[in-house]
């Protein structure tokens, strides 16, 4: 027989390969099979971009005021007290009410504070307090949107389909930061600060709508029984002695505290890379465009077993990214840099997600999800505070290499202090 014959007919490798293409492409099937997913989904789409509109405009806002890293910085501090307080509070929260209404009145609550920020970018210089107030209350009305998202999903879509439905998630987290800074810089370039927040509080009209068109979502009977306080204590009860669980926390706030520069860009835009706004939106949208590569190739994450490992593997790569990102002058390789860190993240955060949706019952989800929402969206804020501090007191590449670095640092010293969660396995105890 001639090797002609021995070798696969044409149609069969041809097959192959488009099997192992459709592996690595996400998988849609939660969008397909949850009417009230693809409304919570698409809904988020968009307030998620409105909402990163905003997370350009108001750095670049108080740097065209005050000119110091330092203020910058403390949108973080204003911010994260409140987003913290309020997350854990809407974790209890969300596991007592309808949880269709509560998101329903987040909106509207973040509407109002987009169109108070345009109204005060209107024909004047607002005052720092007015900003920073603001800034605190989109904090805390974050802190009770987030929780109440995240413990909805796994409702909606079903264990069979939460990984890819987290994958989903993520996707649209990336999109929405790629399309948003971009946006953003491109009409405070163009229009204005005033419409930039205009822009930001539409979207949140139209996440509502969404929300609106959905099925109610009442919270199990039970839980209106429990007391608040004590409702608050089972969640961090649950918590106790589980290392893994633990673990999947503390490294997301080394890589945020420490690696997380973007408080830094409007002063590395305007000092280093010598551009304007147009390209200050860039620089926020890089790491998100890295993230949804990444997230849109991420088909293969449902067959990775050590989740724990891979975690601790993605975070190293983001702490290198940000250092070698801190190194160059070069605004198309730093936009580069950032695309990787960005890309690592967003699969650390599959990761994470997946093994705590997985350890935690229905009945906590709110509350669980609410100590991990405060974690992923505190530790930036927390991250902008040491970025500002740290460029203020010696320069602002030292601040973005020496965090990078200090982010490796603490993955190693997190793995061997608790070497249970590199070894986990997916499905086993957390």
């Amino acid at each position: 027989m001639s090797d002609r014959e021995d070798a696969p007919p044409i149609a069969s490798r041809r097959a192959r390969a488009v099997a192992r293409v459709r592996g690595l492409a996400i998988d849609l099937s939660p969008l397909r099979a949850s009417r009230d997913y693809r409304l919570l989904w698409l809904g988020e789409m968009v307030s998620h971009t409105g909402r990163h509109i905003t997370v350009v405009a108001l750095p670049f806002q108080v740097y065209q005021i005050t000119g110091s890293p330092l203020a910058i910085g403390m949108i973080g501090l204003v911010q994260v007290v409140p987003l913290v307080a309020f997350s854990l509070a809407g974790g209890v929260i969300a596991d007592r009410v309808d949880r269709r209404k509560l998101l329903a009145a987040t909106q509207i609550g973040l509407a109002l504070a987009s169109i108070l920020l345009a109204w005060g970018a209107v024909g004047r210089t607002p005052p720092l307090w007015f900003l920073y107030l603001i800034a605190g209350v989109i904090g805390a009305l974050s802190g009770l949107d987030s929780p109440t998202r995240t413990a909805t999903v796994p409702r909606l879509v079903g264990q069979a389909h939460l990984p890819s439905a987290i994958a989903l998630e993520q996707t649209l987290f990336q999109l929405s930061d790629v399309v948003g800074p971009a946006v953003g810089g491109l009409v405070l370039g163009q229009v204005g600060l005033a419409w930039a927040y205009a822009l930001d509080a539409a979207t949140f009209v139209v996440a509502l709508g969404t929300v609106l068109a959905m099925r109610p979502l009442p919270p199990d009977p039970a839980q209106r029984e429990v007391k608040t306080f004590a409702a608050f204590r089972e969640g961090f009860r649950f918590l106790r002695g589980r290392r893994v669980l633990q673990a999947t926390f503390q490294v997301d706030l080394i890589a945020m505290v420490f690696g997380m520069p973007r408080a830094l860009f409007p002063v590395l835009a305007a000092e280093v890379f010598h551009v304007g706004p147009e390209a200050l939106g860039l620089l926020y949208a890089a790491p998100g465009a890295g993230a949804l590569i990444g997230a849109l190739t991420s088909g293969w994450v449902r067959h990775v077993r050590r989740q724990g490992r891979a975690v601790l593997w993605a975070v190293v790569v983001w702490g290198l990214a940000i250092a070698a990102f801190g190194l160059t002058d070069v605004l198309w390789l730093a936009l580069v840099l950032l695309g990787v860190a960005g890309a690592a993240d967003m699969l650390s955060a599959i990761f994470r997600s997946t093994i705590l949706q997985l350890s935690v019952p229905d009945r906590l989800r709110g509350r669980l999800s609410a100590i991990h929402i405060a974690v992923v969206v505190g530790g930036p804020r927390l991250g902008d505070l040491e970025a500002g501090v740290v460029a203020a007191m010696v320069t602002p590449g030292f601040s973005v290499v020496s965090g990078g670095l200090a982010c490796v640092v603490g993955v190693g010293v997190l793995a061997a202090l608790v070497p249970a969660f590199a070894h986990y396995r997916s499905g086993g105890t957390a």
